[in-house]
């Protein structure tokens, strides 16, 4: 067999413009796992969410959740790799978020933390707590992120910043890639995902790799956005979504159809299904 593992990410790829696995693709997925191939969910989302769409597809492979910073076993929390943020960079990177007045949220293993929501955004998050319960995410708004950081320390795997003015993120993304000691990308046209240094679905892809025994031309790996140029770069099929980044496109040996039209399948009917 050609391909032994396929690496997918899940927003803009797995899942559809309503935030589904469509019955094609999960077709798809099953066909291939039932040939011995390994189908690995390779995201920036935190980890339950991760494994709540696996189980709901009947996954039980491992799972690569934030971005590679966390690599569960057999769709399971039973962590298998973690490689977290230290302390000095988290609060380095909060005091400057905190400068530029960007918001922003961070995980831990199964918390989704955020500092205090204005009235504007207040609607959202409290609605959103109930699509993070259904997928058995705890939430928790902070009053003080730093005295968070520094009294229950938790383990952070990734912060996500988000802000539409264009102009004020780049001067932001510019001026945190002076911090020593983490990575920077991207998922969405209005966010920044900082990561501990050495961080990416590809350096997760590559230590899951090695512990399977797969080589790096048996991967096919799935995406549609910057973050996930590190799989797509050593990947023995790369393939980028329709709907995707223009960049990725860039990084992949073909282009797949759109996440609303099945653009997954399509690659495993191909290239491992009729293969």
């Amino acid at each position: 067999m050609k391909y032994k593992l396929i690496a997918i990410d899940m927003d803009g790829t797995l899942l559809n413009s309503e935030n589904e696995i469509s019955k094609r693709n999960r077709e798809a997925l099953y066909k291939a796992t039932k040939q011995g191939v390994y189908v690995v969910l390779t995201t920036g989302r935190i980890l339950p969410s991760a494994i709540y769409y696996g189980k709901s597809i009947n996954l039980d492979n491992p799972i690569i959740a934030c971005n590679g910073a966390i690599i569960s076993n057999g769709g399971t929390k039973d962590i298998i790799y973690e490689n977290k943020m230290s302390f000095d960079s988290s609060k380095k990177v909060v005091e400057l978020a905190n400068k530029y007045d960007i918001h922003f949220h961070f995980y831990d293993k199964s918390t989704f933390y955020t500092k205090k929501v204005s009235e504007e955004t207040e609607q959202y998050y409290f609605s959103f707590q109930d699509s993070l319960k259904k997928q058995g995410i705890e939430f928790r708004i902070l009053e003080n992120v730093m005295e968070t950081l520094e009294t229950i320390k938790p383990n952070v795997y990734k912060f996500i910043f988000v802000e539409d003015d264009e102009d004020k993120l780049s001067s932001f993304r510019k001026e945190i890639s002076s911090i020593k000691g983490i990575n920077i990308s991207s998922s969405w046209h209005n966010n920044l995902e900082v990561m501990n240094e050495g961080v990416s679905k590809g350096s997760g892809l590559e230590y899951l790799c090695r512990e399977l025994n797969i080589e790096k031309s048996q991967i096919v790996a799935i995406g549609d956005n910057e973050n996930d140029i590190s799989m797509l770069k050593i990947a023995g099929l790369a393939v980028a979504m329709e709907n995707g980044d223009d960049i990725i496109k860039e990084y992949s040996h073909i282009v797949t159809h759109t996440n609303d039209e099945d653009g997954v399948a399509r690659v495993i009917e191909e290239h491992i299904l009729n293969s």
